[in-house]
Formats: C-alpha cells, sequence, structure tokens
C-alpha cells in the first residue's frame, strides 16, 4: 500500500520552515501541516558528526510535544556540514559564507541530516551521511556564488541545486537529496515502519 494511503488516519506536522522540505513532503504526496515555534539552535561541544543534528533534530521536537494528539506524527529534521572535524552551520554573513566555501574547495566533506519523529508513544531519530567532492573553486566563481545566491540558509553556504552545484561539485557519494535537505527514502522508510 501506498505511504499516503496508510497515512490517511494520521495528522502529520511538519516543523520546518524549509521551502526544501517542504516540497520533499508534498513530492511524496503527503498531506501534512507546517507548525513552526523558535528553538535556539544550541548543542553540547561535546558533540561528534552526527550526534549533532540528532540531538538538534530532538530539540526543535520539545516545544511540539505537550500539544500532540493521538494520531500526530511530528516531523523535525537539521543538517550540519562536517569539514575538517568541525560542523559548519549556515554562514551569518558574506564573509564567512565565502570562507567556508574556500575552506571546502578541493576537498571533501559530508553533508548529515538527522529527522526525528515524535508521537504521543515515541520518538525515533534517524539519520545519514552523503559525501561530497568539490573541484578547486576560484576566488571568482565563490564570489558569483555568495554574492548572487546569498546562501545564508544553508549549512555549509551552499544549495547542491544551485549554479555552484553544477559546475563546483564533481562527486558525491550517498543521497542527493540529503544534501539538498532530506534523505527522504529514509523518511519514507521510516513513516512506513511506524505504522506498520
Amino acid at each position: 500500500m501506498l505511504i499516503n494511503k496508510k497515512l490517511k488516519d494520521y495528522h502529520i506536522i511538519l516543523a520546518s520552515g524549509s521551502p526544501r522540505r517542504q516540497k520533499f513532503f508534498k513530492d511524496l504526496g503527503l498531506d501534512f501541516e507546517i507548525r513552526l515555534k523558535k528553538v535556539d539552535e544550541v548543542y553540547p561541544e561535546r558533540l561528534y558528526k552526527f550526534e549533532i543534528p540528532d540531538y538538534l533534530a530532538q530539540l526543535k521536537a520539545l516545544p511540539h510535544k505537550e500539544g500532540l494528539k493521538e494520531n500526530d506524527i511530528l516531523i523535525t529534521s537539521d543538517t550540519i556540514v562536517w569539514h575538517n572535524n568541525q560542523a559548519l552551520g549556515k554562514p551569518k554573513s558574506k564573509d564567512e559564507a565565502t570562507a567556508m566555501l574556500t575552506s571546502q574547495s578541493g576537498t571533501m566533506h559530508e553533508v548529515i541530516t538527522s529527522v526525528c519523529f515524535t508521537t504521543t508513544k515515541l520518538e525515533k531519530t534517524v539519520n545519514h551521511t552523503t559525501k561530497v567532492y568539490f573541484k578547486q573553486l576560484t576566488d571568482e566563481e565563490i564570489e558569483y556564488y555568495v554574492t548572487h545566491y546569498q546562501p545564508y540558509d544553508k549549512a555549509g553556504a551552499y544549495g547542491i541545486q544551485e549554479w555552484i552545484g553544477q559546475i563546483g561539485i564533481e562527486k558525491i557519494e550517498g543521497s542527493y537529496f540529503n544534501v539538498v535537505g532530506l534523505p527522504v527514502f529514509e523518511v519514507y522508510k521510516t513513516l512506513n515502519s511506524l505504522i506498520d
């Protein structure tokens, strides 16, 4: 049975303002409500790699838990770029975006997305890692991208689906959709397992 039929008696709440994540849910044919609550995205320094987006995805679920009803499935998510043993979040300025892209130029980084599923009975978190290999980017290419695309809402200061991804990424290992912002196959698989 297709997922949208299996979920017809459930109410999906997507706690994400990301237009890319919202489009993925529409593309899956799922009915969902967007519910946003501001969360201070701070995590303990001891966390490593996937532990960071796992923690933040679970943190984003906290403000919504109290109001959940029996047939609600709350979905929260977080993405980081892991490079040189540190997490790159969303750049706060042009200089920071430029520095992030310069550091990733000619190297491999990992994009890690965690998705947390919360109901009145359980909380389950899954994550996926994709390895992304950038070519050696020129200063001119980085300047052009940051100026024209202003990637301040994107972890690691870039969107793979944008110009920089088209001209700058040599190869990826793992899910492309994960780099865009959601490991769709993991979401599909997990939703199926929650209601089996």
